[in-house]
This record gives structure tokens, C-alpha cells and sequence, in this order.
């Protein structure tokens, strides 16, 4: 019996040791799924002008030692979703008023780490060509969507045009607008439809994307462009436990390089603008 209770004993002791190794293994797969390889990272993009720079941005951190892979995605989300779970080590995509509503949303814990473009916001007009121009009491296309909305709102108070109510943050509607110096009759609209209806107003915001697909050339068309103080640049993001990775920081120097810059500044001649 004494014999048979030491052989028991014995067997649970090895499945107690074995048990307690299988759990020391998976938390070191855990760690090692958010470990950043110092030779070699995993970029996440969109399709796009954010593809084609950071391809030139890999070219330079390789000649640093840094092999960079890129993937390329056509939505929003996963970029984030891929890098939150590990799968990506890096994204470089998106500006921070997105980066801060989906950490919010998702409970995630993802960063900045390093300014990379800015997508202008443009004021457009068929019948202008300054804003100066423009007379008191003119009709003004804005974007009914809360995000591209307060952001045409900030872009004209950043211009003196309007002033908004102390506090207003990145939600700013037409009910913030505490000043009117022009007293502009904002008519909101479908931010995808406003290049269409620019005729039909006396001048209007217009996403960059949109108004490239509208053959609208944000450098030459706009009367007024966002500037890079805008809170809408965006940046290389990375899981908050890598943002001082050797990796990590090589990779946003290759990004942040004369190269890269000299590729935006001749490749979008203004329409993009490089924002460190």
C-alpha cells in the first residue's frame, strides 16, 4: 500500500512539474509574440500612397541592416487589429484622432512613435481664387460626417475665418462655431459628393482623396491647405511595449530620411505632404 501511495505521489508530481513548465512555455510564446526581431520587422500599410513610401522607407532602412516587410491591407482596421495581436510589429497608416478612438473601442494599447505624412484638407472654389475674395455671406460645402466636418472647421479657424467655442475638441460641429467672420452659410454634405457639387456652392472642404479622384490638384485648385500643425498627420504606430525597440527606432529614422522626403515631395508634388 506504502508503495503504491509513493508511486502515486510520484505521478503527480510529474504532472504537477509538467503542468507548471507547459504554463512557463506559453507565457515565453506570449512574450516572444510581441518581440520585435532586431534585424527584421513586419510593416502593416493601405494600399496606396502609404504602401509606395513605405516601400521607399524599407529600401533605406536596408542599407541600415534593417530588413523590413511590408503588408498591405484595403481596410482600416486590421492594420490595428494585426498589430495589437501580434502579427505585425509596426503599421503606418492612420493619424492619431483614429489611433485614439480605436484604442478606445478595442481597449488596445498601441502608440505613436513618429510623424509620417499629412493628407491636406483643401478649401476649394469654382468662382474664387482667394479666400480673400470670397464675400461676406457665402454659401459653405462642409462635410456632414462629425470626423472630415471638425476637421474643415479647424482648417478655417487655423485661417482666422471662424472661431470655435472654447473646448471644442476633434467632434466640433457647425454648433461650435462662436465667430463668423465671413459669415459662411454652411451646408453640410456628403464629404465623397462635395467635388460634384462645388459648382453649386460658392466654396467648399474637400478631402484630399476625394478631390484626386475628382482630377482636383490639391497644390495647384486649393485656396487655402491644411498646414502641418494639424492634429490629422499621420504616424508610425507600434504596441506600447515596443516603442523603444532598437528596431523600432531605426526603422523610423529610415522613414524620416532625406530619401523618403525627396520621393513625397516629387512623387505627389503637394497634394502629400511629409510632416516630420
Amino acid at each position: 500500500m506504502k508503495k503504491k501511495n509513493k508511486i502515486l505521489l510520484g505521478l503527480a508530481s510529474l504532472t504537477l512539474v509538467a503542468a507548471l513548465v507547459g504554463c512557463g512555455t506559453n507565457e515565453d510564446k506570449g512574450s516572444q509574440g510581441t518581440a520585435i526581431n532586431e534585424n527584421k520587422i513586419v510593416v502593416g500599410v493601405t494600399s496606396g500612397p502609404h504602401e509606395q513610401i513605405a516601400e521607399v522607407a524599407a529600401k533605406v532602412a536596408k542599407e541600415s541592416g534593417l530588413e523590413v516587410e511590408l503588408k498591405t491591407f484595403s481596410d482600416y482596421v486590421l492594420p490595428n487589429t494585426s498589430l495589437a495581436e501580434g502579427d505585425l510589429d509596426v503599421n503606418s497608416y492612420q493619424h492619431k484622432p483614429f489611433l485614439d478612438a480605436f484604442n478606445k473601442d478595442h481597449k488596445t494599447d498601441l502608440v505613436p512613435v513618429g510623424k509620417t505624412i499629412l493628407t491636406p484638407m483643401g478649401i476649394y472654389s469654382d468662382k474664387y481664387k482667394s479666400l480673400d475674395e470670397v464675400p461676406d455671406g457665402a454659401t459653405f460645402g462642409l462635410p456632414n460626417d462629425p470626423t472630415n466636418g471638425a476637421r474643415a472647421l479647424f482648417v478655417l479657424q487655423e485661417a482666422g475665418i471662424i472661431k470655435l467655442k472654447e473646448g471644442a475638441d476633434l467632434t466640433a460641429s457647425i454648433r461650435d462655431v462662436e465667430e463668423n467672420k465671413k459669415n459662411f452659410k454652411f451646408i453640410e454634405l456628403e464629404a465623397a459628393q462635395i467635388p460634384k457639387q462645388l459648382s453649386e456652392v460658392d466654396v467648399a472642404a474637400i478631402n484630399t482623396n476625394f478631390a484626386l479622384d475628382a482630377g482636383i490638384d490639391p497644390k495647384k485648385d486649393s485656396i487655402l491647405l491644411e498646414s502641418t500643425n494639424s492634429p490629422y498627420v499621420n504616424y508610425i504606430a507600434v504596441r506600447a511595449e515596443n516603442e523603444d525597440d532598437p528596431a523600432i527606432k531605426k526603422f523610423v529614422e529610415a522613414y524620416q530620411s532625406d530619401e523618403v522626403r525627396k520621393f513625397i515631395e516629387e512623387e505627389f508634388k503637394g497634394s502629400i505632404i511629409p510632416s516630420w
